[in-house]
């Protein structure tokens, strides 16, 4: 994907006709590949042109709006992230009925939420939360790479409770969502980014093996995820310091690269 992103920049700028949807898109794509690559700044950036390319269009500034509260998240900026993601619910709402769908409001709620809980805002990420679960009465798939429904609001309050320090709670509400059917439907990316993510509160409950095997199985699910993003190999890291460790976890810090003097 690094390797095809600038030539498809350009190709996209350059396409004949109305390029807004293109652009968007292409956009989103850099901005969320750059934030898993830990490059936040240009990441905002990116995201940033998405929405300028969204051009006031509700649904293309709710899909650009996804990946701008991404970034600012992952700058630390957590009330701006959630104003972005609010603010375009608001326009998603005053849209004609046939532009509105749960699946882009709902995901734009649970990034709000997600935010409001990196700037400690426990009452505003609850509520926000709970907005999404009341539009998630079953799996919605839509397109543009949107998959909503309860199961990733679970996730997202598991993450929620472990920004908080509710370690027991985060990994009670993961389990849960990753016991039903709808968790194998997720993209491979999500369910594999979550894993990742989870690790930290069986960290700082003491549950190291658990940290491993979440990490594991991230890498049967998408190995990209676990071999390239530097918050795996920071949670990969944790693990390895935490103890002894498992053969499979051993493995694949062998195939991510990690030395013991690294350890």
């Amino acid at each position: 994907m690094l390797r095809l992103l600038p030539d498809l920049l350009c190709d996209s700028r350059t396409q004949p006709g109305d390029t807004a949807d293109l652009l968007v898109r292409v956009y989103r794509l850099a901005a969320q590949v750059l934030v898993k690559l830990s490059e936040a700044d240009l990441a905002w950036l990116a995201a940033d042109r998405a929405m300028s390319a969204a051009s006031g269009d509700p649904w293309r500034t709710g899909l650009a709006a996804i990946s701008l509260a991404q970034a600012l998240r992952a700058l630390g900026r957590g009330r701006l992230a959630m104003t972005a993601a609010v603010n375009a619910v608001h326009q998603l709402d005053l849209a004609p009925s046939y532009v509105r769908g749960p699946g882009l409001t709902g995901t734009l709620l649970i990034e709000a939420a997600l935010a409001s809980a990196v700037s400690r805002d426990a009452n505003s990420a609850g509520e926000l939360a709970e907005r999404a679960a009341r539009l998630a009465d079953g799996e919605h798939r839509d397109y543009d790479g949107i998959a909503f429904g309860p199961t990733p609001v679970d996730l997202a309050r598991a993450l929620i409770a472990m920004s908080f320090g509710d370690h027991q709670l985060a990994v009670a509400v993961h389990r849960r969502a990753i016991s039903g059917n709808a968790w194998h439907v997720l993209p491979a990316e999500h369910r594999a980014a979550h894993l990742i993510d989870i690790t930290h509160a069986y960290l700082n409950l003491g549950d190291a093996p658990a940290a491993g095997q979440a990490l594991v199985v991230a890498d049967h699910i998408a190995p990209s995820e676990t071999r390239t993003r530097p918050a795996a190999r920071a949670a990969l890291t944790a693990v390895l310091r935490a103890g002894p460790t498992a053969a499979d976890v051993d493995r694949l810090a062998a195939t991510v690269g990690l030395t013991r003097h690294q350890r």
